[in-house]
């Protein structure tokens, strides 16, 4: 059975990962692909369940290691019910956050241990891996003031340092996975950097066979 391909689309708050997921499908479909778009957290009843949980302003006193062991548990269904059967069909699955995500924002952002956060994730992914990470780095006072356009979520309220903290976990991320990920300055135009995106996809998918 032909491999899928894997994406995922990282960033801070507002760096534009659901205008450009839903750009690089709408692309892909155009020129023959078949594609599965999702979320983290969420992206299943269950996901979207504990989403509600994580984002709502009202939980403010949740601990980090139950914020992280939420955001871990809703990955593991995601995987279990949408990315893997979606690979294994040989599908291309593009998703909004990863892992990656709880490494920036919970041991970075948090102050978490970050190897224990990646072992309890790697045994609730299967130890699935991204074939490309795209890294929409945008700055972090002008990625809040494009999310927090509406009501801003848990996540969102969180101060200045806390966002400050999650900019360097994605620099350093992206140092440490360098052969998977792909940055695209976020500050331009969203065509400017659909057209980025799309070349590199187009180049790493030319060299694969999907179904």
């Amino acid at each position: 059975m032909k491999k899928g391909f894997f994406i995922t689309l990282e960033g801070l708050e507002g760096a534009g990962k659901s205008t450009q997921m839903q750009l690089l499908k709408d692309h892909l479909v155009q020129v023959g692909w078949q594609v599965v778009c999702t979320r983290e957290p969420g992206g299943t009843y269950i996901g979207d369940e504990i989403r509600d949980i994580l984002l709502d302003p009202d939980n403010s006193d949740l601990d980090y290691r139950v914020e992280a062991l939420l955001y871990a548990a809703s990955r593991a269904q995601l995987v279990s019910k949408t990315i893997m059967p979606a690979l294994n069909e040989g599908k291309i699955v593009i998703c909004d956050r990863f892992i990656d995500s709880s490494l920036a924002y919970q041991c970075y952002g948090r102050g978490l241990p970050l190897d224990v956060v990646l072992e309890f994730n790697k045994w609730a992914t299967e130890a699935i891996k991204p074939n490309l990470t795209i890294l929409l780095d945008i700055d972090v006072e002008e990625g809040l003031k494009r999310a927090t356009t509406t009501q801003a979520d848990r996540i969102e309220q969180e101060d200045l340092s806390f966002h400050q903290r999650v900019e360097h976990g994605y620099t350093e991320l992206a140092k440490q996975y360098s052969n998977r990920y792909f940055i695209v300055n976020a500050n331009q135009e969203s065509t400017d950097i659909h057209h980025q995106i799309t070349q590199k996809v187009d180049t790493l998918l030319s060299k694969i066979e999907v179904a």
